[in-house]
């Protein structure tokens, strides 16, 4: 004997929360969030002037789309079980100008993609169109420039009104006001209903955060952004703010409010879902797409797993609605389809 005691048994948890991890089965049975591809929403891009698709080189397989390819694009959208298109317009660059003239125009690139959409799919999908002079502007920013070269809030609303109205005939069952102009939303709200659209919804760019995250998207649109968008977009330091903005949006009518971008500011989506009393949207934007595409192509991730795994934790942070570029393959992910590789994606 060594006058050491000898070891009792070994003590046994009685919880144990692996229970309910051991077979596939279980975690579907207790999984607390999950994506539907009617909760996605597909943003396209369509360009005047181009002959045939053009790839955007930062977003590898997303393209600017020839009005023939985006009808095919969205049809395949609506066939996977995608909910909603979110659809911006690329004008020729002699188009542009000071005011984004062609955003109004009822035959510029945009309006004539949604009434070719609207004519093609009907009330099959949710058909989204952004409102936002950005793409349409020579400065590139989201409004009119005063004689300094700032944005004038006030002058902007009016083009927003105009455009609104464009967009809801063209054939828009949704407007998206993405500028982070003050009042935008009472303005277009009001403008849709003088003009007889009141079952036009609004879905308010309610927290937009002047984020890098925007980078390949200003490739995908041809930005000619000069300077940037820090005057008018939130500033990322600032949480509460987004609370703000939400009341606002809220008061002047929004049917549906978003956060933008989604991942970097999961803890503000979860801020709006908890005290909004419409559906809350979140942009997982271009430079999110851009990431998991570089570093799948590196073959440091799993990017069919990722890309489940950041559409859940978007979800799971309170949005029922997320725009993302993965949306027609995330659909077939979920429902167990095969890719075009031939090779079961997700079991």
């Amino acid at each position: 004997m060594t006058g050491r005691a000898a070891a009792g048994p070994l003590a046994r948890p009685h919880e144990r929360p692996r229970r309910l991890r051991t077979t596939p089965a279980v975690r579907r049975l207790v999984a607390q969030t999950r994506v539907h591809p009617a909760e996605l929403v597909l943003p396209v891009f369509v360009r005047d002037g181009i002959p045939e698709p053009r790839g955007i080189t930062s977003m590898p397989g997303v393209v600017q789309h020839t009005p023939d390819s985006l009808l095919r694009a969205a049809s395949e959208a609506v066939a996977a079980g995608v909910g909603g298109i979110m659809v911006f317009g690329v004008p020729a660059e002699d188009d542009k100008d000071a005011t984004g003239s062609c955003s109004t125009d009822p035959d510029g690139v945009l309006n004539r993609a949604l009434r070719s959409l609207r004519a093609e799919l009907g009330d099959e999908t949710v058909l989204m169109s952004d409102l936002c002079l950005d793409e349409f502007t020579d400065h590139g920013h989201c409004g009119v420039l005063d004689d300094q070269g700032r944005v004038d809030n006030d002058a902007t609303l009016e083009r927003y009104a105009v455009m609104a109205v464009e967009q809801a005939r063209a054939g828009a069952h949704v407007v998206g006001p993405s500028g982070m102009m003050d009042g935008q939303v009472r303005v277009v709200r009001e403008a849709l209903d003088a003009a007889g659209h009141q079952d036009v919804a609004v879905l308010a760019y309610t927290a937009k955060y002047a984020s890098a995250a925007y980078g390949p998207f200003r490739e995908a649109v041809g930005s000619s952004l000069r300077g940037d968008r820090a005057t008018y977009q939130q500033d990322p330091a600032n949480r509460t703010e987004s609370l703000r903005e939400l009341r606002l949006d809220l008061a002047e009518g929004a049917d549906l409010v978003m956060v933008k971008p989604a991942l970097p500011y999961l803890d503000v989506v979860a801020d709006v879902a908890a005290v909004s009393d419409v559906p809350v949207a979140a942009y997982q934007v271009s430079g999110e797409y851009a990431m998991i595409e570089a570093a799948a192509a590196q073959g440091w991730i799993d990017r069919d797993r990722m890309v489940l795994e950041t559409l859940t934790s978007i979800r799971r942070a309170g949005a029922s609605i997320v725009l993302t570029y993965h949306a027609v393959e995330a659909a077939r992910l979920l429902r167990g389809e095969d890719d075009d590789r031939g090779r079961r994606r997700h079991p």
